[in-house]
Parts: structure tokens; C-alpha cells; sequence
């Protein structure tokens, strides 16, 4: 930080440099630390108190299994053999609705946000889409797809979509006209203008609203689950509390927050490599 020191009447006002403008990669690294010491300090924190408080009896443990035995059964299930199923059966059906869901909110929210005429004709309908509950679709997609993967994935990538769509033409419509006038002034054309005006202008944005989809799909694949499959990590965690295995419930629950954060971190990772232009949300320069 600068030291501002107050001078006397007679004297020049003198400004002096800080740790961060005199040792800038010491002070991020400094900084960093001290970041990644409290995202892990904290989630450690509450996992000690959890444990702490089963073993005291503060909690009944049968409702609420210490971390350790939930640790224990998930190392036990998985080297078993009988968790990976369910991982795969979920993480599948995110992927596959995930990409249906992303290709086609981008496709439609540049359209919509491209062109003004299609914007008016297709927002209306889209809105009032977007403000049903996602889940209340399902026996929609039962009666067209029947039992079976298909509603599954129709239901994440009509999640997805919304997000996508939203963000993308958001994107697009946010462009300053400014760029757009100099790409006509330089002749471009419409491939051009997508190319070089309006698919790096709007990327970073668009990337924000596909990571958000991420963990929103994952959250929806596990309600779905719980409905109309037989397998996955939403079924586990709900046929588990129908049978009073709490801990074998947990076990799901905390795959189900990996699974979500594996899978955001990648379309932030992917963001980072597409968008090497655009201001990182953590990193170097960040405070």
C-alpha cells in the first residue's frame, strides 16, 4: 500500500511506494496464500467442529454421521465398485445435456441478440419459458421420451439453454456500437463481424453464464434423479434416506458437491485458454 505523510506548510507533499509497487510478485504470492489458506481453513473448521460434535454425542450420529465414517464408507463403496456406476450414470447425463443445452442457448442468443426482429418475435415466449420451474417440465419430457435417459437429458439441456441463451444475447447486445461501426468502416463481412467483432467481444460473458449452467445442471440431474431413474447420484442420495442409510447418503451428497465443482472449474479452466483477452475473476492483479 502507498504511505502518505503529511508535510509541514513549507514543504513538498511526497508520495512513497508500497510493498505492492515495490515487490508486485511477492505481494501476490503473499496474497494468494492468504486466500487459499482461508478457503481451505474454513470448510476444515466446520468438518472438525462436525466431527467434534458427533463424537461428543452433540449431534445424533446416526442422523448425522461423523465425517470420518462417511469418509470410510465412500472409500469402502468406491473400492467396492458400487459408487462408480452412479457417478457415471449422473456425470453422463450432465455431458450429454450440458452440450446439447450450450450449443443451442448460444446459437439462439446470437441470433436474438444480433437481430432485433427475431429478438421481438422469440423474447416474449422465451420468458415466460424461462420462469417455469425446470423440474415441473419433467413429465413433459416423460410422455415424449418415455422412461430411459431421454428425459433426463432433455431436462438438463433445457436448463442449460436458458442460461446460455440469457447471457449470450445479453453479450451481444452489450457490445458498443462503437466496434460494430468499425468493422462495417473496414468492409467486414457478416462472417468477419461474427469472427473478429462480435465472438470476441461477447465470449467472456457468454462463458460466465455456461459456468453458472454447470452447476445448476448438476443441481437439476440430481432432483430428476430422484423422480424417474433407477440409477445416479440423486437416486443413492434419496432410495439411501428411504432406507435409513444416512451414511451411505452423504456419501452421495459430497460426490454430488465434487462432481459440481470439478465441473465448474473446467469451464473456468476452458474460459481462461478461449478468452486469454479477458479479465480473470481470480488471479494475478486480483485483490
Amino acid at each position: 500500500m502507498t504511505t502518505l505523510t503529511k508535510p509541514p506548510a513549507d514543504s513538498v507533499l511526497t508520495r512513497r511506494p508500497g510493498p505492492r509497487e515495490l515487490h508486485p510478485a511477492r505481494t501476490h504470492r503473499r496474497r494468494r496464500a492468504l486466500e487459499v489458506s482461508l478457503a481451505l481453513a474454513v470448510p476444515l473448521c466446520l468438518l472438525l467442529l462436525w466431527q467434534l460434535a458427533a463424537d461428543r454425542a452433540w449431534i445424533d450420529d446416526r442422523v448425522y454421521p461423523a465425517p470420518s465414517t462417511i469418509l470410510a464408507d465412500g472409500w469402502e463403496r468406491a473400492a467396492a465398485g458400487d459408487l462408480w456406476p452412479d457417478v457415471w450414470a449422473t456425470l453422463k447425463r450432465v455431458l450429454a445435456g450440458y452440450a446439447a443445452g450450450t450449443a443451442a442457448g448460444y446459437a439462439l442468443g446470437l441470433l436474438m441478440g444480433s437481430l432485433s426482429l427475431v429478438r421481438a418475435a422469440l423474447e416474449p415466449l422465451l420468458d415466460a419459458l424461462y420462469v417455469v420451474p425446470k423440474l415441473a417440465l419433467l413429465p413433459i419430457f416423460l410422455n415424449m421420451f418415455g422412461l430411459g435417459e431421454g428425459p433426463q437429458v432433455a431436462l438438463v439441456a433445457t436448463t442449460v439453454f436458458f442460461f446460455v441463451w440469457i447471457s449470450t444475447m445479453s453479450a451481444v447486445m452489450s457490445i458498443p456500437s462503437g466496434h460494430r461501426d468499425a468493422g462495417q468502416v473496414f468492409g467486414a463481412s457478416r462472417w468477419q463481424m461474427f469472427r473478429h467483432v462480435l465472438l470476441p467481444a461477447s465470449l467472456p460473458s457468454v462463458l460466465v453464464g455456461a459456468r453458472i449452467a454447470a452447476g445448476v445442471a448438476v443441481l437439476v440431474i440430481v432432483a430428476s434423479e430422484q423422480i424417474a431413474a433407477t440409477n445416479g447420484l440423486g437416486h443413492l442420495i434419496f432410495d439411501s434416506r428411504a432406507l435409513f442409510q444416512n451414511d451411505v447418503m452423504f456419501v452421495g451428497i459430497v460426490c454430488v458437491a465434487v462432481l459440481g465443482v470439478l465441473f465448474s472449474e473446467l469451464i473456468r479452466f476452458a474460459g481462461r485458454l478461449l478468452t486469454p483477452w479477458a479479465p480473470r475473476d481470480r488471479g494475478r492483479g486480483q485483490s
